[in-house]
């Protein structure tokens, strides 16, 4: 999963220059227009009452954009931001660290909270309702509970996965919302920008290419631009023409849909393997040499949204359009097994 140039998780490796590409601010901010509009007037009511923007809660799947518009709040707000993530606050010590060197209505970042340890968590609530926390100070009998105040501030909590926060925690987040896919026009805007900060030159049949396999996802976009730009430096005089993101598409061995070759192995492993399904979660993992929960979390996700892919009550099942896609023939097999599959399409 790490070698993927499809992957919208962050990679260390290839997204050295990603900090360069994020906005700055919510005007240049792309897509997500409604949620744009909101922040803003959200952001600009705050700084006339002089308070701290109400806590942020954001979900979506990765590279979409949370980190971004976490570091956008701060900067429209004039304040700093300071980031972390749920798993690097393995004791409540370690929150209590940060909680207690915070500035005024500053923000603070909590990347992947879905995953803080209870009482961590617990810690934070108070932090959250009443500007400070409960510290306990000695052991056994004589050990006591002081409170030490916090200024006001600012928590952004971003998950990829919603249903694994807690309710308590997430009914003391003030402004709730979700960043989705992002469309094919958004992206190739995106695509310009990173080109031109790249000072890439780019035709308009490698913008449109290049947004369509992007997988809606400017993570994904973004570290695309960087590949074509490595060949088109190489194979080219730099600049980068249709040819150069078809060549170098294929060498990276992903297709104009945004699928790389773990994606259609999957497929082709269903309509193979098992007559296009349906086939269990897990007997597919272990097919394909993955985890389930990388398989369900990571994979699927596009594969359904761009209609290749059903969850039916009875497992997964490759569509029509898969078929059409891999370039294979549509057999009597390939559709959800009776009527009734097609009806217990889980979503």
């Amino acid at each position: 999963m790490a070698s993927r140039d499809v992957a919208g998780a962050y990679l260390p490796d290839r997204d050295q220059e990603e900090g360069a590409l994020r906005p700055q601010r919510l005007r240049d901010f792309i897509g997500h227009d409604r949620l744009r509009e909101n922040l803003s007037v959200f952001v600009a009511a705050a700084r006339q009452r002089a308070e701290s923007l109400d806590h942020v809660f954001l979900s979506g799947p990765p590279g979409l954009g949370k980190t971004t518009l976490a570091a956008i709040l701060a900067n429209e707000m004039g304040v700093e931001f300071q980031a972390t993530s749920a798993p690097a606050l393995e004791k409540t010590g370690d929150l209590v660290a940060i909680l207690t060197n915070i500035g005024e209505r500053n923000v603070f970042f909590i990347d992947e909270i879905h995953r803080l340890r209870p009482p961590v968590e617990e810690l934070l609530y108070t932090a959250m309702e009443d500007n400070e926390i409960d510290v306990v100070v000695g052991q056994g009998p004589g050990a006591r509970s002081i409170k030490i105040p916090l200024p006001p501030f600012t928590l952004v909590g971003a998950t990829t996965k919603t249903g694994l926060v807690s309710g308590p925690l997430h009914s003391r987040f003030g402004i709730t919302t979700r960043l989705d896919y992002y469309e094919p026009r958004e992206i190739a805007a995106i695509v310009r920008r990173t080109a031109g900060i790249l000072q890439a030159e780019l035709d308009g049949g490698a913008v449109r290419l290049l947004a369509q396999c992007s997988r809606g996802t400017p993570r994904v976009a973004n570290r695309l631009v960087r590949r074509m730009r490595d060949f088109a430096q190489i194979w080219a005089d730099g600049a980068i023409s249709l040819d150069i993101v078809e060549r170098g598409l294929g060498a990276l061995e992903v297709d104009a849909s945004g699928l790389d070759k773990l994606d259609r192995e999957i497929l082709n492993t269903i309509i193979t393997r098992y007559d296009g399904g349906p086939v269990g979660s897990e007997t597919l993992a272990i097919t394909v040499s993955e985890a389930v929960d990388t398989l369900e979390d990571v994979y699927e996700p596009y594969l359904i949204q761009r209609g290749f892919l059903q969850r039916t009550a009875r497992g997964r099942v490759v569509t029509p359009l898969a078929y059409q896609h891999l370039g294979l023939p549509l057999t009597g097999a390939s559709s959800p097994k009776g009527a009734d599959a097609d009806q217990q399409v889980l979503f």
